[in-house]
């Protein structure tokens, strides 16, 4: 398996996980249903630990293009393998979010509330301010990366092959934490591509995909990515 497949299905599981529990607590008639934040939270971060044992071994797991770009930014990946990377996320985010879509065909006619339908693709802030919620996405993936670069610096957790893991606890300390305002999206791939899937698929009273939005998740991720890589590198060396 060569880098691109590894980080394709890694991301596809993600979304597949990830977006699959937001589907299985939102859906009208979902067992799940009303289960709430916790169950959310908990469900993204076993589906990040998961995504990174899928494609760890072969392409390092990255499964985020923010996380690609500050590794290639702080010289730890090389720039020449980026755009494989991200076409690779884009497309696995994608493909994820088709399938969430797929499992749950019997219970789109019947959510009747569009803001619920576009939640399992994307994030929607609780308290639209853009320049706030750019704030909050900016913030939770500075500490995103400054915490992975923490967890991976550390040489027991890699060896053990619990990086993946404790990766996980932190997407779960951050969804707990700072999830409130924005959803924590913390990744291009994980926004953009999953509600391009909301835009073209056939769902039944889904409504607008909200693109005045989508750039927040992305520009947010990015920059807080890279200044949490290139912060972690000025305090603690590479």
């Amino acid at each position: 398996m060569n880098s691109f497949l590894a980080e394709l299905v890694g991301t596809m599981f993600l979304i597949l996980l990830g977006d699959g529990v937001v589907a299985a607590v939102v859906l009208k008639k979902s067992k799940a249903e009303n289960s709430g934040w916790m169950v959310i939270t908990t469900g993204w971060a076993m589906a990040v630990a998961m995504a990174v044992y899928i494609a760890g071994r072969i392409s390092g797991g990255h499964v985020n293009p923010a996380v690609t770009l500050a590794l290639a930014a702080i010289g730890k990946f090389p720039w020449s393998e980026v755009p494989k990377y991200l076409a690779a996320q884009f497309l696995g985010a994608f493909l994820g979010a088709v399938m969430v879509w797929l499992a749950y065909l019997a219970h789109w006619p019947e959510t009747e509330d569009q803001g619920k339908k576009l939640v399992v693709f994307s994030t929607v802030p609780a308290i639209r301010k853009l320049h706030l919620n750019l704030l909050t996405e900016f913030i939770a993936t500075f500490a995103l990366m400054f915490g992975v670069l923490a967890i991976v610096a550390n040489t027991a957790s890699t060896q053990s092959g619990l990086a993946p893991l404790l990766i996980g606890f932190l997407i779960w300390a951050l969804g707990l934490s700072l999830g409130g305002p924005t959803g924590f999206a913390m990744n291009p791939a994980r926004d953009f591509a999953p509600r391009l899937a909301h835009a073209l698929l056939p769902i039944p009273g889904k409504g607008a995909s909200d693109w005045g939005y989508a750039w927040v998740p992305i520009v947010g991720p990015v920059i807080g990515g890279l200044l949490g890589a290139v912060t972690y590198v000025r305090i603690f060396g590479s």
